[in-house]
């Protein structure tokens, strides 16, 4: 059976997380995560894809601000002035825990899960970002409610997808 294979059988985050599992194993990478909305959910769909222990090296959790400046190294200006959802946050979580670990990838969640704004920011805002060796880069997806259960899945999986390509070859 192919990890690159569509399973009608899992959700589209198991398949991301295996798809991404075999392209770093074959390339003889490897990831960690910094999570503040999605509380270590990024982790464990990595950790659940078959392969997982040879790439995945480990990840953070870091909700306080404090966790993210101190551990993760992210600016604490920029946390001052713009607060802690934001895209140049989800990028420094990144790189933060790509330097703390050592992978070749590191993967980040920043946003507002709800119930209430924060950081002056509404339910449903949502940051990813990865930086590997070809630099860093986030994303701001759309969840299709404001639901926590669905801001959460959407930042996993846009993750993932950040992560996927990456991943791929230059052109």
């Amino acid at each position: 059976m192919s990890t690159g294979a569509h399973h009608p059988d899992l959700p589209d985050t198991a398949v991301l997380a295996r798809q991404v599992t075999a392209a770093l194993a074959a390339a003889g990478h490897s990831v960690a995560t910094a999570e503040s909305l999605t509380a270590g959910r990024l982790a464990a769909a990595l950790a659940d894809a078959p392969g997982a222990g040879g790439v995945f090296l480990g990840g953070v959790v870091a909700y306080a601000a404090e966790v993210k400046t101190g551990l993760l190294r992210v600016d604490g200006a920029l946390v001052a002035e713009q607060g802690t959802v934001h895209p140049e946050v989800a990028a420094q979580m990144a790189e933060g825990a790509r330097a703390l670990t050592g992978a070749t990838y590191g993967l980040a969640t920043t946003g507002v899960a709800g119930p209430a704004p924060h950081d002056g920011r509404p339910v449903g805002t949502v940051h990813v970002a990865v930086s590997g060796p070809r630099g860093t880069r986030t994303a701001r997806p759309d969840p299709p409610t404001d639901r926590p259960a669905d801001v959460r899945a959407t930042a996993v999986e846009a993750a993932l997808r950040l992560l996927r390509d990456a991943l791929r070859p230059q052109e």
